[in-house]
């Protein structure tokens, strides 16, 4: 029996297709082959204001625009995070859409004097996928990896989102065809294997 795969594309650009869509579309076709269940969630085209309180963050209503979104991680199994490194970490966009969607209630509950008794989201697994202009490994020992460590710990973490794998790819934008063409294979076997 196959499982309920989220794919979160979090490249902020509508405008063209980028590595991180090529990658997207390799997971899933690994995913559909194996008779797992799919939906998708592309950053750039939906429309939400920013956070810019933690009154508007615990009390505020959720944008009309991101219900199906908030439904969709609900649903799913697995989340597929995936995103080109931006500054050091992932896009302003993408951020602002999991301070949106993670809120009090749905992502987490208090209890008591405890306002994080209660992950909401325990049960499922991720990958987050990243993109990036220097070398994965550089990234990963030198830079330690902060902002994917950031991801996993202080936001899919916190919510009880676990096991969280990460794949790291480095000099996307001297990428030859044939390395794209073997991260793309790779992706698609994780998607086969809903991993």
């Amino acid at each position: 029996m196959g499982k309920r795969i989220l794919l979160l594309q979090g490249h902020p650009d509508a405008g063209k297709r980028h590595f991180c869509h090529a990658l997207e579309e390799a997971y899933a076709d690994g995913a559909r082959w194996s008779g797992h269940e799919l939906q998708r969630i592309h950053v750039a085209a939906l429309d939400f204001p920013l956070l810019r309180s933690q009154e508007e963050w615990e009390h505020g209503k959720l944008p009309a625009g991101l219900t199906e979104a908030q439904a969709a991680v609900k649903w799913c199994e697995h989340m597929v995070l995936f995103f080109p490194l931006w500054l050091g970490d992932m896009p302003a966009l993408l951020k602002a859409f999991l301070e949106q969607v993670a809120r009090p209630g749905f992502a987490f509950a208090g209890e008591g004097k405890n306002p994080l008794a209660h992950k909401g989201l325990t049960g499922r697994s991720a990958r987050v996928v990243v993109t990036m202009g220097m070398p994965a490994a550089v990234y990963r020992w030198y830079f330690r990896a902060h902002s994917v460590k950031s991801l996993e710990r202080n936001i899919l973490g916190f919510v009880g989102i676990a096991p969280i794998r990460e794949t790291l790819i480095g000099m996307t934008g001297d990428l030859h065809p044939e390395a794209a063409a073997k991260w793309l294979n790779r992706l698609q076997k994780l998607g086969r294997m809903a991993a």
